[in-house]
C-alpha cells in the first residue's frame, strides 16, 4: 500500500496528486481527511508523476494535507445469492437496515467481455405482461432493449410493471433450477421516486427476487458511474454462476451520461457532440454489451436501459448512441400519454431486432409473427388515414378506410391500453389482437396465413345470422 500527502489540486469531483511510482488505471484509493474521515475514490487517469482521482463521496472536506493511499486493486463487488431481496446504495452498501452482506466472492465491477465465439444467439421469449412489448416488440433472453422516454412520461411506472411481471414461460425453461431475478439500478433519481420504487417493490412482493441499487439525485455524480457496473456485476454472478435468468433495468441512463459530461468538464477534456465526452459511445457500449448468453451456461443477462430524451429529441447523442449499440428501442409517446393510454408506447417507431428469432412455434404461439405484422400494417394505415380525415373529413372515406380508422382507435384503447396493474399472458395478448383484426375484412388480412385466419378469425355474429336467414 502506497500513501502520499501530495495533493496538488481539487477540481469538482476530482483530486490530483503527485506520485513517484506507477499507479494502475481504475485502482481504488482511500483519502483520509484531517478530521478523520476516510473517503473512497478511483484512479481516473494516470500519467508519469501525476494521477487524477474521482472521489465517490464528493471532495467536500478534502484539502492538500489529506493522505492518499493507493490500495493496489480495482473496485470489486461482494457477491452472494443472499443479495436477492436487498436494497443497496449506489456504491453497493446496504441501506435497508438488514445485516451486513457476507460475500461468497468479490468480482471486479468492470467485468470480463464475453468472447463472441462463446455467445449464444438470443432467441428465448421473456414475457413482460405488457402487450405493446410482448405482442409487437418481443423481448428475448440475452437482449438489450432500451426504453426511450422523455421528461414527464411514466417510464418509472412501466419499469416497475416490467420488474414485477417479467417471467420466463414454463414451457421455455431449459434445465432445472433456471429461476428469474431482477436487478434494478436507479441513477440520479429523486427521493420521491425512490420511495415510489420501494413502496411498489414491497407492496407487490417483487423485492424478494430483486436486488436494488439506489443512487439519488443528491448523491455524488461520480457514484453514478459506479452504480450500473455494480448492478451488472451482480447480474453476471447470478446468471453465470447461479443459473438465474436475470433482467437488468437501468434508469435513468441520461443521468449517467450527464455525470460523464460533468467529470469530463472537470478534467478539461475536449468535448464532443453537445458537450458530452468523445468516448461516451465506448463507455455506453461497455455497459450494454454485458448483456447476453454464454454457451454452456443456463443463465442469461437481459437489459432494459431507460433514458429520457432531452427535449424529446431522438437525435440527441444519448438516444442516438444507445440505438446504435442496442437491439431496438421501445418508444414512449407524449400524445398517447395525454390521451390517458397506459402505458403510452408508440409501436410504430418501436423496434425489437431480435423479435423474429424469439417468437413462433416452440417459443410462443404459431400465429404470433403474422398477427404482429398485420397489426403493424393496419395501425400504420389507420394513422395515415387520420391525417387524411383532417383534410377531407371522415364522410369522404370508403367503408374499408373507416374500418382501418376504427382499428387504429381500438388498437390504442384496447391493445396498448391495459393499465400498470394488468398482467397479460402472450395468449391473452394475441387473443386481443385477433379480436381487433376480426373487425377488418378478411381480404385485408394479407399478412396472415390462410390456415391461421380459418382458425382464429371471428366472423361477425350479426352477419352470420343474416347469412343463415
Amino acid at each position: 500500500m502506497k500513501e502520499y500527502q501530495t495533493i496538488t489540486e481539487i477540481s469538482g469531483p476530482l483530486v490530483f496528486a503527485e506520485v513517484d511510482e506507477p499507479v494502475g488505471y481504475d485502482e481504488i484509493v482511500e483519502i483520509e481527511t484531517e478530521d478523520g474521515r476516510t473517503l473512497r475514490g478511483q484512479v481516473l487517469e494516470s500519467s508519469q508523476g501525476l494521477v487524477s482521482i474521482q472521489v465517490f463521496e464528493g471532495t467536500g472536506g478534502i484539502d492538500r494535507n489529506a493522505s492518499v493511499r493507493f490500495l493496489g486493486e480495482t473496485m470489486k463487488m461482494p457477491v452472494t445469492e443472499d443479495l436477492l431481496g436487498r436494497v443497496l446504495d449506489g456504491s453497493g452498501n446496504p441501506i435497508d437496515g438488514g445485516p451486513e452482506i457476507v460475500p461468497e466472492d468479490r468480482h471486479d465491477i468492470v467485468g470480463e467481455a464475453i468472447n463472441p465465439y462463446s455467445r449464444e444467439y438470443p432467441e428465448e421469449f421473456i414475457q413482460t405482461g405488457v402487450s405493446a412489448i410482448d405482442g409487437m416488440n418481443t423481448l428475448v433472453r440475452g437482449q438489450k432493449l432500451p426504453i426511450f422516454s422523455a421528461s414527464g412520461l411514466p417510464h418509472n411506472e412501466l419499469a416497475l410493471q416490467i420488474a414485477r411481471q417479467a417471467t420466463v414461460p414454463e414451457e421455455d425453461e431449459e434445465g432445472e433450477g433456471s429461476e428469474f431475478a431482477v436487478v434494478f439500478g436507479a441513477m440520479g433519481i429523486t427521493a420521491e421516486e425512490a420511495n415510489e420504487f420501494m413502496d411498489d417493490f414491497e407492496r407487490t412482493g417483487a423485492l424478494e427476487r430483486s436486488v436494488v441499487f439506489m443512487n439519488l439525485a443528491d448523491d455524488p455524480a461520480v457514484e453514478r458511474q459506479v452504480t450500473p457496473r455494480l448492478a451488472l456485476t451482480t447480474a453476471e454472478y447470478l446468471a453465470f454462476e447461479k443459473d438465474y435468468h436475470v433482467l437488468v433495468i437501468l434508469t435513468d441512463m441520461t443521468n449517467y451520461c450527464e455525470a460523464l459530461r460533468e467529470i469530463g468538464a472537470a478534467r478539461e477534456e475536449v468535448p464532443g457532440r453537445r458537450g458530452y465526452p468523445g468516448y461516451m459511445y465506448t463507455d455506453l457500449a461497455q455497459l450494454y454489451e454485458r448483456a447476453g448468453r454464454i454457451e454452456g451456461k443456463e443463465g442469461s443477462v437481459t437489459q432494459i436501459p431507460i433514458l429520457t430524451m432531452p427535449g424529446d429529441d431522438d437525435t440527441h447523442p444519448i438516444p442516438d448512441l444507445t440505438g446504435y449499440i442496442t437491439e431496438g428501442q421501445i418508444m414512449m409517446d407524449r400524445d398517447l400519454n395525454s390521451q390517458g393510454i397506459e402505458p403510452p408506447v408508440n409501436v410504430l417507431p418501436s423496434l425489437s431486432r431480435l423479435m423474429d428469432d424469439g417468437i413462433g412455434e416452440g417459443l410462443t404461439r404459431e400465429d404470433h409473427g403474422d398477427v404482429s405484422d398485420q397489426m403493424y400494417a393496419a395501425y400504420a394505415e389507420g394513422e395515415d388515414l387520420r391525417d387524411l380525415v383532417n383534410i377531407v373529413g371522415r364522410e369522404a372515406l370508403s367503408e374499408r378506410d373507416n374500418k382501418f380508422l376504427d382499428f387504429a382507435d381500438r388498437f390504442e384503447t384496447e391493445f396498448v391500453q391495459q393499465g400498470y396493474d394488468t398482467n397479460r399472458s402472450i395468449d391473452e395478448t394475441l387473443e386481443v389482437g385477433w379480436d381487433l383484426l376480426s373487425d377488418l375484412p378478411k381480404e385485408a388480412l394479407n399478412r396472415i396465413d390462410e390456415d391461421l385466419i380459418a382458425e382464429h378469425y371471428r366472423e361477425d355474429e350479426t352477419a352470420e345470422a343474416v347469412q343463415a336467414d
